[in-house]
């Protein structure tokens, strides 16, 4: 009896303790913004719903916005599970913003080929900072690092370096100066290192158990997904363009309703996407005052001095709309990118739009209205009614000019009820 009890309890135990080694995983490639900072959120609140042993968050980013950062670290700090923040895969790198999260981590732990730093907070308003200004944003970032470093017991002076003097370093001095607890070569040599660690969460220390756990992957949703790509500014750049011009030809050919459902779409989707992102309005204005001459290039015969001076004003637009005083090239678009668009732009509305509005307003060629200006001869002579040949045909015409003789020939001036109006050609 007691070795049937003893057994039913081994067995109790071992199952309950291969229940608790559930490991869940999230990969954070890009920048950080209010869809990954959501994407994260998500992730904690399924582990601590599944009771998992942590969470693992595998991270290569060069930064992002200091608001979306705020957000992460406060969901990391205030979790229920542990977090453990795994800088990979070899030549990935937690820059700017990912110097926050990492060291917000319970665990921090970098793949080899891997660094952190270069955590300078920069200005993304458009426009150059004063002095004062980018002073205080500093203070404001070094307090906030300090406090996450401290919360940590990591190194303190290191990470007012990173932000202060935008100092970055690889795995093996991170990990000499106390700024990550380990190295792991992958996923699996993570979780065997982690194993056993203790960890302070708010309700008390815990200890990981991840040896022989086996990780399960949470995927970005699809509309996390799509609200990530909203803030790459290529695609706002590009969003913004379809939208003015969505509307344009809406405006050119009412009632056609699909430019107009597209560029109030894309025009609203730009604006959503640019809202976290450093918009210089000058290139704004200068990106509509450039398609406001190109219309008028279509409707005044300018010899393309208009035509000219609107690609001027949307290349310089262009790349003025999206601007910072960093080099980070997640807060620019890309050369190719303002390039390609204002060739085909151009193209479009010199070639494309133009011969289909010059269309418009040519003579027409058929019907009664096509007779107009036409030449034909007088079959009858006109005092001054008679009749005239006009495209092989007879009509009814009067003259405008008095008698004209059988023979000659003449020019349709107007019609009216069928009578052609005509005078000598």
């Amino acid at each position: 009896m007691k070795v049937l009890l003893l057994i039913l309890i081994t067995s109790f135990l071992v199952s309950t303790n291969g229940a608790a080694q559930k490991v869940f995983t999230i990969t954070v490639d890009g920048t950080i913004n209010p869809a990954s900072a959501e994407y994260i959120e998500r992730g904690i609140r399924k582990a601590e719903d599944a009771r998992a042993e942590c969470l693992v968050i595998q991270l290569n980013t060069p930064g992002g916005l200091l608001k979306s950062t705020r957000v992460i670290v406060t969901n990391i700090l205030e979790s229920h599970v542990p977090v453990v923040v795994y800088v990979s895969p070899p030549g990935a790198h937690a820059g700017s913003a990912g110097v926050f999260i990492t060291m917000a981590a319970h665990i921090a732990a970098m793949a080899p080929g891997t660094n952190i730093g270069a955590a300078h907070p920069v200005d993304m308003q458009g426009g150059s900072t004063d002095t004062i200004m980018s002073e205080k944003s500093t203070n404001d970032a070094v307090a906030f690092i300090k406090s996450i470093a401290a919360k940590r017991n990591r190194n303190l002076q290191w990470a007012e370096d990173a932000v202060r003097r935008s100092i970055a370093i690889p795995e093996a001095e991170a990990l000499e100066n106390n700024v990550v607890d380990l190295v792991a070569t992958n996923m699996n040599d993570l979780l065997t290192k982690i194993d056993g660690k203790k960890v302070e969460l708010d309700y008390g220390e815990a200890t990981l158990h991840t040896k022989n756990a086996q990780p399960q992957v949470i995927g970005m949703s699809a509309l996390e997904k799509f609200l990530n790509l909203l803030s790459d500014p290529n695609i706002a750049y590009i969003l913004l363009m379809l939208g003015f011009y969505g509307i344009m030809f809406e405006l050119y050919n009412p009632g056609a309703i699909l430019p107009g459902i597209v560029g109030v779409i894309s025009l609203i989707l730009a604006f959503y996407s640019m809202h976290t992102l450093p918009v210089n309005y000058a290139g704004l204005a200068l990106i509509i005052f450039a398609i406001v001459l190109f219309i008028l290039e279509i409707k005044m015969a300018t010899h393309g001095v208009l035509a000219i001076g609107g690609v001027v004003s949307l290349l310089l637009g262009s790349f003025m709309l999206i601007q910072s005083d960093s080099n980070l090239e997640f807060v620019r678009i890309s050369r190719s990118v303002i390039i390609s668009t204002v060739a085909i732009s151009t193209l479009f509305f010199l070639f494309i739009v133009g011969l289909g509005l010059r269309a418009q307003r040519l003579k027409p060629v058929t019907g009664i209205e096509g007779m107009v200006g036409e030449i034909g001869e007088v079959t009858e002579a006109l005092a001054p009614m008679g009749f005239v040949r006009v495209h092989g045909e007879l009509w009814k015409a009067e003259s405008t000019s008095g008698q004209i003789e059988k023979g000659v020939k003449i020019k349709v001036v107007s019609i009216e009820n069928l009578k052609l109006f005509v005078d000598r050609a």
